[in-house]
């Protein structure tokens, strides 16, 4: 049945997202029949004895991932595809995209039923089955999927190159088993020792021996037996290339990775450093270089950074407004003026939240001051304390909140915009706090929202008896008045900016008029130096006519 059928008949074309959590897993039990395979067919090959002992196992794990690969082929044909940003899940685009790919000739070739085989060979001849090794790319893109969903992505890049560098070694041992069971077990010290010498008859030792004897050609250790045959000398020529040319790779990435796994901690280091020189080259006193110090030991020992918003910089708005929507809307909304608030507000507060740390000791607010900002306790405890900085009344942890009516300008309230207690840090507490500022400039296009916190705001201060109904009155026209100064406020900043953009048209013009000035006066002066240079050559012309006549008298 085709798309169109399928929808006619009222249901939906099945689709994999190739980006989603069952496509994930599906990757996994396909990689690992994949590797299966890898690991499983070369080792039956070369150690006939494995074989033997547990052909039943093996035909059972061959024929389930042969299922697998076939059931693997028909969730690709129907693997959307991305374009242009969006998900393409039309059946017949995503049929021939998979069919005109590489992976399609590749899945196809190791689906032959070589198995067919076991008619003429026996089945103690897995070589037959060696196309389904064909599949390797999709041993490649697990891991990359993997590496790009999981949350330890370095601990994952070790992994994956442990998983490399052995099938390497695995394979390298197997063909140093054919080999020397090629020449002649135990025909000269290079190849694996005669079965019946003491020790070296079972196929664990055998296996064992072969990784060992692979794994110091490969690593170059030494202590490695004299080729003695040319078959031998071959042999290991290979193995030194392939040392050179892919073992020295993975061995250098595994170094790239080792280095990178410290490099957030040098980093801190670094900074933790600079910090701590600046701090003693100013001689700035002990007791602050012992609060520096404490204070980037729980940056360190928390693992947090005060880098947040540098980090999240880079993603486009949608996407900060998701993250700060899953971290900040669940404490935002437990907020009593901000319940039942339409989302579009919550989620512009949200992207206003700046974080804060403070360090034990610190005042959050003191009684008294101007109310500019509320928080949100993400992490730590915070005393609510008396004068003297040592009576608690009450302690805040996670998840609480403060401050939320000095934020806004409720007409009537007794304490205005000051703090009423004083707030302070028992140990390092994080903190989310909301400005005053941050507020009213969302609130700007929220007007009725606006309205609505503020009704909240009165009925929380009427419940605690600091709402006053006769200032609420009284306040009311100041408030109307404020808004009208805020008004004409704009009306003279406009104004300026037009006097201001008039004054320097006016100094322009005023420069080019003097210029042409000058221009005009030095094109005069040369005309009129010009003329008196023509009179006086006119009139020594004159004088020298004269003197001729008279001298002819």
């Amino acid at each position: 049945m085709d798309e169109a059928s399928s929808k006619a008949a009222g249901r939906r074309p099945f689709a994999l997202d190739p980006t989603g959590d069952v496509y994930n897993r599906w990757q996994v039990v396909s990689c690992a029949f994949t590797l299966f395979n890898w690991f499983a067919i070369i080792c039956r090959v070369s150690f006939m004895d494995v074989q033997v002992k547990f052909l039943p196992v093996w035909l059972t794990l061959d024929y389930v991932s042969d299922a697998v690969n076939l059931v693997d082929m028909v969730l690709l044909s129907r693997k959307g595809f991305m374009e242009c940003g969006l998900l393409v899940t039309d059946v017949g685009r995503m049929r021939q995209r998979y069919i005109r790919s590489s992976r399609f000739c590749l899945d196809a070739l190791a689906l032959i039923p070589t198995d067919l085989l076991y008619a003429y060979t026996g089945v103690h001849y897995p070589v037959v089955r060696l196309n389904r090794l064909l599949r390797f790319p999709r041993i490649f893109d697990c891991f990359d999927q993997v590496e790009t969903h999981t949350n330890y992505p370095k601990t994952f890049r070790i992994i994956k190159l442990v998983v490399y560098i052995y099938l390497m070694v695995h394979w390298n041992a197997c063909f140093y088993y054919l080999l020397s069971a090629y020449i002649g077990f135990g025909q000269d010290g290079w190849v694996y020792p005669a079965h019946e010498t003491p020790g070296f008859g079972g196929t664990g030792r055998q296996y064992m021996f072969c990784i060992y004897f692979s794994t110091l050609i490969l690593l170059t250790i030494g202590n490695i037996p004299k080729a003695e045959r040319e078959a031998e000398y071959l042999f290991v020529v290979v193995d030194f290339l392939i040392t050179i040319f892919v073992f020295a790779t993975i061995l250098g990435n595994v170094a790239s990775i080792c280095a990178s796994v410290n490099e957030a901690g040098d980093r801190f280091l670094a900074e933790f450093n600079e910090v701590k020189d600046y701090v003693r080259f100013r001689a700035i006193g002990k007791d602050v270089d012992r609060k520096v110090v404490e204070w980037y030991e729980y940056l360190h020992l928390s693992n947090k950074s005060l880098g947040e918003e540098d980090v999240l910089r880079e993603l486009p708005v949608t996407l900060r407004t998701a993250i700060a929507i899953n971290v900040h809307m669940q404490t935002l909304q437990k907020v009593e003026i901000f319940k039942n608030c339409e989302l579009g507000l919550l989620e512009e507060l949200v992207l206003k939240l700046r974080p804060k740390l403070y360090s034990p000791g610190d005042y959050v607010c003191r009684k008294g001051d101007i109310g500019r900002e509320m928080y949100f306790i993400k992490e730590g405890k915070l005393a609510v304390v008396a004068d003297d900085g040592v009576t608690q009344y009450a302690v805040l942890g996670d998840g609480s909140y403060f401050g939320e009516i000095s934020i806004l300008k409720i007409p009537g309230s007794k304490a205005g915009n000051r703090r009423t207690a004083n707030i302070r840090s028992i140990g390092y507490s994080d903190l989310f706090c909301l400005s005053k500022e941050d507020l009213q400039e969302v609130l700007r296009e929220f007007p009725a929202a606006g309205n609505m916190l503020e009704e909240k705001g009165k009925q929380i201060l009427a419940k605690m008896g600091l709402l006053d109904t006769e200032m609420e009155g009284a306040r009311a026209e100041p408030h109307q008045l404020e808004s009208t100064v805020e008004t004409l406020d704009g009306a003279v900043r406009a104004l300026q900016t037009k006097v201001a953009r008039l004054l320097a048209e006016h100094k322009s013009g005023d420069k080019k008029i003097r210029a042409r000035l000058r221009r005009l006066e030095r094109v005069f002066t040369a005309e009129a130096a010009a003329a008196a240079g023509d009179d006086h050559n006119d009139a020594g012309a004159t004088g020298a006519t004269g003197a001729t006549g008279s001298g002819d008298a």
